[in-house]
């Protein structure tokens, strides 16, 4: 006997044998009597959507059970990843947050810096602001100055030199 999924008659028939397995096969997975269910819905849903015509009432029932199945496992497998990012995220060490005494220390020390950086000759201060604040290597640092690469290495050298020299001095 052919079956159509789409028509109500044999929808119901398919339903009415095939429910039961579909449940126990689903509910065997995801352990989940209310989620078991809730696949099985799912399933069927697909199988009247997509209007397929089967040989046999065997054949819906096998096409069905691959479909619970698969349904089945996708969930058993989206919740063990949701598991092991919760676990992963409990790991993870909890970030301090900051207090206002912490952002004003901070700010005040970027400004320490920012001044030493501003008492640096010309040359050095151009150079270490393009390597501490771009994405630039020495290479291009060079050739958007138009000096050769160990020269900026030089300077970023004496840069770093000096800003300690200040930094120690304050």
């Amino acid at each position: 006997m052919e079956i159509h999924s789409s028509n109500e008659q044999d929808f119901k028939i398919v339903y009415q044998v095939v429910f039961p397995q579909l449940f126990r096969v689903s509910n065997n997975i995801v352990r989940n009597p209310d989620r078991a269910e809730e696949l099985c819905q799912e399933a069927f849903t697909r199988f009247y959507d997509k209007g397929i015509t089967f040989p046999s009432e065997n054949d819906a029932k096998y096409w069905l059970l691959r479909v619970t199945k698969n349904l089945s496992i996708n969930v058993v497998k989206r919740k063990s990843r949701e598991i092991k990012m919760i676990e992963k995220f409990k790991r993870q060490p909890k970030k301090k947050q900051k207090t206002g005494e912490d952002v004003m220390v901070e700010s005040a020390a970027c400004k320490e810096v920012r001044d030493a950086i501003e008492e640096l000759p010309e040359k050095l201060r151009v150079v270490i602001t393009m390597k501490t604040y771009t994405d630039l290597d020495y290479k291009e640092i060079g050739a958007t100055l138009n000096i050769s690469e160990s020269n900026v290495k030089v300077r970023v050298f004496r840069a770093r030199q000096m800003l300690k020299k200040i930094l120690k001095q304050e």
